[in-house]
């Protein structure tokens, strides 16, 4: 893992000219150009809000600002892994050049997705202020959130970009899983909607469900995460940034060949 993150930082300028072209070229042509930064997380909060607020009501109070403060690290995680499988598969005329990195690939895609979800967050804060719902001094949390999902999106997306490589139906895989994942993770609906008997297995079985409770209780409900879960979350980012490293630098002779 010291020598992946050593090169991301010494190639550092590559993965901040991937990024760029990235954001540049996502909107590109379209009316609102990067405005839709913005519109795609709020149009898509608004679907929900819609149908869980008047055909399926939900007797939450503030639900849209509960429903959007965990949805905003869903669509940065999701997002991330869908386009981060297959990130080398994709990126033959990279990948075939002399010395490039091919850890940066997967990096960037996290960087993209997560400068993103950055720029969302301001939207959040203003639901919130409308809401009702003043945020608290607990917000200053966020950042050690954003890097335990950080590293646990990295993590998968060493692990799955090179087995998909080998493997090209796994991108179609992840990408079904991810939709049972959404369903499964507490962002629809509150935690304690979970029988008692599953909700400890929901939580430390689904880092995520981890990771957006927490959110949820910073910016939602004006309190700090839960400590158990998050800290077996981020542990379990490490070891499994450590161990993707690991897999993924055992590879990287070989993925130029395969792709």
């Amino acid at each position: 893992m010291i020598r992946n993150l050593r090169e991301l930082y010494q190639y550092r300028a590559l993965l901040w000219s991937l990024t760029s072209r990235e954001l540049g070229a996502r909107y590109r042509g379209s009316v609102l150009g990067f405005l839709w930064t913005f519109l795609n997380p709020a149009l898509l909060m608004a679907v929900y809000a819609v149908v869980f607020s008047v055909y399926m009501r939900q007797r939450l109070e503030h639900y849209t600002l509960f429903m959007f403060v965990g949805l905003l690290p869903w669509v940065w995680f999701s997002s991330s892994i869908a386009g981060g499988a297959s990130t080398l598969s994709d990126r033959r005329d990279l990948l075939t050049k002399v010395r490039f990195p091919p850890q940066v690939l997967p990096a960037h895609v996290v960087l993209t997705n997560g400068i993103n979800f950055l720029l969302s967050l301001p939207l959040m804060f203003v639901l919130s202020l409308a809401s009702g719902v003043v945020p608290t001094w607990h917000v200053v949390v966020v950042p050690v959130l954003v890097a335990i999902q950080t590293a646990f999106t990295l993590a998968l997306i060493y692990f799955i970009s090179a087995l998909n490589v080998t493997f090209r139906d796994l991108q179609h895989i992840v990408s079904n899983l991810l939709t049972l994942a959404f369903f499964l993770t507490p962002i629809l609906y509150p935690l304690d909607v979970i029988p008692e008997q599953y909700r400890t297995m929901a939580v430390y079985a689904n880092p995520m469900a981890a990771i957006a409770t927490s959110y949820q209780r910073v910016v939602y409900e004006h309190r700090l995460p839960d400590p158990g879960p998050l800290a077996f979350c981020a542990a379990l980012s490490v070891v499994l940034l450590l161990a993707a490293s690991a897999y993924f630098s055992s590879r990287r002779e070989e993925l130029a060949e395969l792709v």
